[in-house]
């Protein structure tokens, strides 16, 4: 049975207007498919309208109008670059999740039903003004009785209701192509739909954020490189907590008026990413600009500022040392060795031509890895492994996804703030100490054999 019929009619409005049948090209459908897609074709609105039939294909709007749940499986599959073709991300990695925010007298209620307390009581003073609005929460600032400066973090009303029925559709709409099209069964994409369900789920639940976050907070208790703000109360729709004065990682132009040494700030920042993945192996996994602040106090010693721990990422020892592995064969050039990592991963389907694949990679990245280091192009070198990744259907773990994700937008945010960054040389001690750490070679010996003295002279080589 069809789920939210009403609901399902308005989205196909929404893609009908925006175009979105265009992403179907006819010719690469199986015939009842293709008869399927031709009365959708027939029935909407565009089929009537000479000026509708000339609108260009526009993802990303179509996404913002359908709501929250699109907007946000929009920006988590930006990252799967293994699944999703070049010329769609570029539409994804546009979306602004900025909407309309709701009353402040209706905020003030859900903060009061939530905490248990009188708005008075919580708050000397409550900015009825939000200071951000997004599709699943808004953001006011507050001051506490004792004076404390604090922001609170609200959802908005019946958001679950709406993802939920959403998310209904999405998984009704994902089993029905999985039983017509082979391309939807090789991707598993009622499995896919599921992860990410989960995933937005979560950010649902602000008592998670605030765990993340007093984690996140206790490994860097202390830390001359980063800040992350305290949480003082926390419930499943409100979440309030310090709130800190920084720059945006994007405002140079302050850095160079304040003195601030780039280069050393931009070291500073991939150097605590590293940390989180290697030491802490609890890493934040949506460092856009948004999130990523500098305290500038003391311009020559400035800090981090970590914001919105709602999406970490954790990796498994077997993943942690993958991940190692992999780097260490990519600026090897030893493309073989970097296959039978992803072999031994479990991520190379049955059936796969293993020597195409290595030439594939050799042909499209061995010419990024034989530039000097100071001229490599990380963030390009893994863009284009994870897009060879999607052409071979290798079956990589969401996690590990949001990893490379993650370390390609990092590079990106260091880059822009010192363009002669280089990635290698901070990640080689990182890299070396976690290697030896972690690989016994009489432990592992019938596991790894030959491959432990490669890992650990590869890690040694990289400069």
């Amino acid at each position: 049975m069809i789920p939210h019929v009403s609901r399902l009619l308005e989205l196909w409005r929404i893609a009908a207007h925006y175009r979105l049948d265009t992403l179907f090209p006819a010719e690469e459908l199986p015939e009842k498919a293709r008869h399927a897609l031709s009365l959708i074709r027939m029935l909407h609105p565009a089929a009537w309208s000479s000026k509708e039939r000339k609108n260009p294909l526009k993802l990303k709007e179509a996404l913002e109008e359908m709501g929250p749940l699109a907007i946000k499986l929009g920006q988590l599959l930006s990252t799967r670059r293994d699944l999703i073709p070049p010329e769609v991300l570029q539409q994804l990695v546009l979306l602004q999740d900025r909407v309309k925010p709701f009353g402040s007298d209706v905020a003030q209620m859900r903060i009061q039903q939530s905490l248990k307390a009188d708005i008075n009581t919580l708050f000397a003073r409550f900015d009825e003004q939000p200071l951000a609005a997004a599709s699943i929460a808004q953001v006011h600032t507050a001051a506490l009785h004792d004076g404390r400066e604090v922001v609170v973090k609200v959802t908005r009303p019946d958001i679950r209701q709406q993802i939920l029925q959403d998310f209904e559709i999405l998984e009704w709409l994902g089993a029905a192509l999985e039983k017509r099209l082979e391309a939807a069964r090789a991707l598993h994409l009622s499995e896919i739909i599921q992860d990410y369900r989960q995933i937005i789920l979560n950010e649902l639940d602000l008592t998670l954020e605030a765990d993340n976050t007093r984690r996140m907070r206790h490994y860097f208790t202390g830390s001359s490189m980063m800040y992350v703000p305290e949480v003082y109360m926390d419930s499943k729709d409100v979440m309030v907590a310090e709130r800190i004065t920084g720059v945006p990682i994007s405002d140079t132009a302050t850095f160079d008026r304040l003195g601030m040494d780039r280069a050393d700030l931009a070291e500073k920042g991939l150097t605590i990413f590293f940390t989180q993945v290697f030491r802490d192996n609890f890493f934040h996994a949506d460092m856009h600009p948004g999130n990523v602040f500098v305290e500038t106090i003391n311009p020559n010693n400035p800090r981090f500022i970590a914001l919105d721990c709602a999406i970490m990422g954790e990796l498994s020892k077997h993943d942690q040392m993958t991940v190692a592995r992999m780097l260490l064969a990519v600026m090897n050039s030893n493309f073989m060795q970097l296959i039978q990592v992803v072999h031994q991963a479990g991520w190379i389907p049955p059936g796969t031509d293993q020597d195409a694949l290595a030439r594939e990679m050799r042909r499209t990245v061995g010419p990024m890895v034989s530039k000097p280091m100071h001229e490599l192009d990380f963030a390009g070198i893994l863009i284009q492994v994870m897009d060879i990744a999607r052409r071979f259907h290798l079956e990589i773990p969401p996690q590990l996804m949001l990893l490379l994700k993650t370390l390609v937008h990092v590079e990106g945010l260091g880059t822009d703030l010192y363009p002669e960054l280089d990635i290698w040389k901070l990640a080689k001690p990182i890299l070396t100490d976690w290697i030896k750490a972690n690989m016994n070679p009489v432990k592992n010996v019938k596991e790894i054999g030959q491959q432990i003295p490669d890992l650990l002279l590869g890690a040694q080589d990289l400069p």
